[in-house]
């Protein structure tokens, strides 16, 4: 039988200090995310994913927002919590990417 020598990755056993050299979004738990299922925020896109989502970040949180581009800035809703990310949607567009929008 295999064995890990290995402590359990994200097991609750030890003593959880904070100060672990893991990410907090990347520790396996994503309880202690910045963001919740259902919560709004007001964000502006940073970067575009190799998907074409835009991409924004709350509290350092990658959060990704489908049917955007760089520079939106955005009202999102947050759909889903994923390890270390988030998905969104559009809610409401400034008028500089609604009139943007309009031009394709």
């Amino acid at each position: 039988m295999y064995r890990s020598n290995k402590s359990s990755f994200g097991s609750s056993s030890g003593s959880s200090s904070g100060s672990g050299s893991f990410n907090k979004y990347g520790s396996g738990s994503f309880n202690d995310s910045p963001v919740d299922v259902g919560s709004q925020y007001d964000v502006k896109i940073e970067d575009t994913a190799r998907q074409g989502d835009g991409i924004a970040r709350i509290s350092g949180l990658v959060v990704f927002v489908p049917n955007t581009k760089v520079n939106d800035s955005v009202k999102i809703e947050i759909k889903s919590i994923k390890r270390n990310c988030a998905v969104a949607e559009v809610v409401e567009a400034s008028e500089e990417a609604e009139s943007s929008s309009d031009v394709e």
